[in-house]
This record gives structure tokens, sequence and C-alpha cells, in this order.
């Protein structure tokens, strides 16, 4: 009997080493995963940032492009203006009339 029990306590022994070693491997597993996720939420946090930085700049983009837009409708208004007053710009007959 003594070899039995001899032999069942290295069988129990060698189950502890194993369950330790899987666990110790399931917990590193589990602290490689908690890595990971971290650095991925970290990634998607700082991604989320530069979208944000990104749409606040084509807004202002935008902003300006409209503005830019106002002011080349009333400069181009002003020169039409300018070229209806002067007489250089006046279309004339005067040839035609010649003949």
């Amino acid at each position: 009997m003594c070899a039995v029990c001899s032999v069942a306590a290295l069988h129990s022994k060698k189950e502890d080493e194993y369950f330790t070693m899987s666990s110790e491997d399931g917990e590193m597993e589990n602290q490689a995963e908690l890595e990971e996720k971290t650095r991925l939420i970290n990634q998607v946090l700082e991604l989320q940032h530069t979208l944000e930085d990104l749409s606040s700049r084509v807004d202002g983009v935008k902003e300006e492009n409209l503005k830019l837009k106002s002011e080349n409708q009333v400069l181009g208004q002003y020169i039409e203006n300018l070229m209806s007053a002067s007489s250089v710009f006046q279309t004339t007959d005067t040839k035609s009339k010649r003949k």
C-alpha cells in the first residue's frame, strides 16, 4: 500500500505543479490580454481625440471658406460697379454707327 500511497502522492504533487504552472500561465496570459486591451483602449482614445481635432479644423476651414466666398461676392460686385461706371469699359456702338 505504501507504494500506492507514494505514487498517489507523487501524482498529486505533479497535478499541483501542473495546476500551479497552468495558473501562472493563465495569469500571464490574462496580464498580457489586459495589457493589450489597455493599449488598444489608449489607441482608440488617441484616435478619437485626433478625430475631434480634425473635425474642429474642418469646421474652421468651412467658416473661413464661407467668409471668403462672401468677400469675393462683395469684391465682384464692386468691380462690376466700377466697370459699369467707367467709360473705358462701356460698350459703344460708334463704330457700327459710322459705317
